[in-house]
This record gives C-alpha cells, sequence and structure tokens, in this order.
C-alpha cells in the first residue's frame, strides 16, 4: 500500500478525532508549528485539563506526537506522510474566515510574538562574541554556498541538523527538504531557531531538545544529516560522529563542518571550544570506522590574511550501504 494511504480503520479513527471542534482547532494551529500546552490553552483559552484530554486523545489516534523539552511538553503534527496528508486536505476546506479562527490566530501571533522577544533578547546578549569568531574565517556566506554545491539540488526527504543552534542550517535547507529536523542541547538556542523558523514561514522544519549522543529520532531514517560547527564543542566528538552515522539511511550522507587545527587557545578560554580544530586525517579516519565513504574535503582559508586566522573545513560521506537497502529498512 503506498505510504500516502491510510488503511480503511486508521483513517476512520483519524476523522473521529479529528470531527470535535477543539480538537480541530488544535490540529490547525499545530500544522503552523510546535506548541506547548500551555501555548495552546493561552490561544483557546480554554482549561488546561480540558486541553491536556484533547492533546492526549489526538496523539492516541497518531495525528500529533509529543516530546518533552525539559520540563516542557511539546506537540507537533505526526510525521506520517498519509497523516499529514489527509490533515492538509481537511484543512484546505475550512474557512479560515470563521470568527473563531481568526481569532485563534490573532492569539497565535501573539505567541510568536513574545516567543520571538525573548529569542532576540538572548541572541542580543550573545551576538558579540559570535561576532568575533566569525572575523576570523571564511565568510559564512562562502562556506553555505560550497556546502549546498556539495549537497546538490536534489530534494532531501528526510533531513537532520544535530546542534542545529539559532536554526541557520534549517533556514537554508528547507527549500530542499521534505521534513528536516533540528536537534540541540540549549533551551535557549531552541527557541531562537523556533522564532527564525516561524519569522521565516517555515513549515516543513521543528525544533527539539536532544542529546547528541544518544539521538532522539530513529536509526536509518535520515538521508542528510549535518553536523555545523559542533564538533569543537564536543568532548567525545568521535561518539557523535559515530551516532550521527547511524541515524542515516542506507546510502545517506554526512555533512560535517568545522575548523581545520588551529592554536587560538582563547576559543577554548573564553567561548567553550574543547577542541581547537580536526585534522583531515583524523576525522577521515572516524567516518571510515563509522561506515562511511569520504566523497570530498573542502577547505575555505579565513577572508584575511591576517595571522591567527581559521581555516574551515567541510568532509562531505555517504553511508556505504546500497541505497536499495532504504525500503526494506523502511517497510513496515
Amino acid at each position: 500500500m503506498s505510504s500516502s494511504h491510510l488503511d480503511f480503520e486508521r483513517a476512520v479513527d483519524a476523522l473521529k478525532a479529528l470531527g470535535e471542534p477543539t480538537r480541530l482547532r488544535l490540529v490547525r494551529l499545530l500544522a503552523v508549528g510546535d506548541l506547548t500546552v500551555t501555548d495552546l490553552v493561552q490561544i483557546l483559552g480554554q482549561s488546561q485539563p480540558r486541553i491536556s484530554r484533547h492533546l492526549k486523545l489526538l496523539v492516541e489516534s497518531k495525528i500529533l506526537m509529543r516530546y518533552q523539552e525539559g520540563a516542557w511538553a511539546y506537540f507537533r503534527l505526526a510525521d506520517d506522510a498519509a497523516v499529514a496528508d489527509l490533515v492538509e486536505r481537511l484543512l484546505e476546506r475550512v474557512d479560515g474566515e470563521d470568527a473563531t479562527l481568526r481569532r485563534d490566530a490573532e492569539r497565535l501571533e501573539a505567541v510568536r510574538r513574545d516567543r520571538a522577544t525573548r529569542a532576540a533578547d538572548y541572541f542580543a546578549r550573545n551576538a558579540g562574541s559570535w561576532d568575533r569568531i566569525r572575523l576570523l574565517h571564511a565568510p559564512d556566506a562562502d562556506v553555505e554556498r560550497r556546502l549546498l554545491d556539495r549537497i546538490g539540488e536534489a530534494p532531501v526527504e528526510r533531513l537532520l541538523d544535530i546542534g542545529t543552534g539559532t536554526g541557520r542550517l534549517l533556514e537554508l535547507l528547507a527549500g530542499r527538504s521534505g521534513r528536516a529536523t533540528g536537534i540541540d542541547a540549549s533551551r535557549e538556542m531552541l527557541q531562537v531557531a523556533r522564532a527564525k523558523l516561524e519569522a521565516g514561514g517555515i513549515a516543513n522544519a521543528t525544533v527539539r531538545l536532544g542529546d547528541c549522543y544518544r539521538l532522539p529520532v530513529p536509526r536509518d531514517a535520515f538521508d542528510l544529516v549535518t553536523l555545523h560547527q559542533v564538533l569543537h564543542y564536543l568532548d567525545d566528538p568521535a561518539a557523535a560522529l559515530r551516532e550521527a552515522a547511524s541515524v542515516l539511511s542506507p546510502g545517506g550522507r554526512l555533512a560535517v563542518v568545522d575548523f581545520a587545527p588551529h592554536h587560538l587557545e582563547f576559543l577554548r578560554n573564553e567561548h567553550a571550544h574543547l577542541r581547537l580544530g580536526f585534522s583531515e586525517e583524523w576525522l577521515s579516519a572516524i567516518l571510515e570506522e563509522a561506515g562511511l565513504d569520504l566523497l570530498s574535503v573542502d577547505r575555505l582559508g579565513p577572508g584575511s590574511a591576517e595571522p591567527d586566522r581559521l581555516t574551515v573545513t567541510i568532509w562531505f560521506a555517504r553511508d556505504r550501504r546500497p541505497a536499495a537497502e532504504i525500503a526494506s529498512s523502511i517497510a513496515v
């Protein structure tokens, strides 16, 4: 059966779950982006127990999924393509000019404005130190251009960005992705990323709290995984690379962007860099051990000829299992 179709019983269950005013309003809101129970209570003006009961039923019906981020629980539409298609087609037939739905949209916008304000405050407090590091290496635009060249124009069905930070790679690649997920260990960074995705109207990307050593995603699930300026913060970058490789689908690709070896100790002392860059030999060997074939290595020198500047390296590798294994690995 095509993955874009639901079997009869599942379709009936989904339609029953959606056939209630509050639940339909919840799904309509969550089709725009991830929200917490608190957000939804504020938007719908209903009690927390009532909202929670409806959310529980929608999760049980596999229309929504729930994930924990510290003390907060977030909800979003389920990843199932058939469910997403059903919800999309249903919502297309609902008149958004209805007074109740217009009010929901206005309150959602207020929640998103508040989220954006908090994210902007955090970014403003930290932007100075990030800007200082940017001046030490090739312009971000040059790095992103080279990365896009290596990825190519072919659409990416499932993208995972590990250590997503402010969500820049999700912004950059969402247009080439069917579904994009960002993982980060910092709740503050996730607030920034959510605000940027919402401001950009990017609905096919989501971010969530997670540990790069124990990724909260399925194995063999992503055809592109990225780690952009992440490894130098880690005490065990080799373990993170192996974990990243484990979630690649057969034939999937891994892109790693980080610094070449350098001697700028102030990055360790002032900016929490645990590793002062990575040699091509070391990182290539780890990728090989993880079952990946190295496709390319690009080096982008600093934008200035001044001393004590950083070289950015982009490693691009592919899971060596034949892509034909994808169908058998997901045929459940």
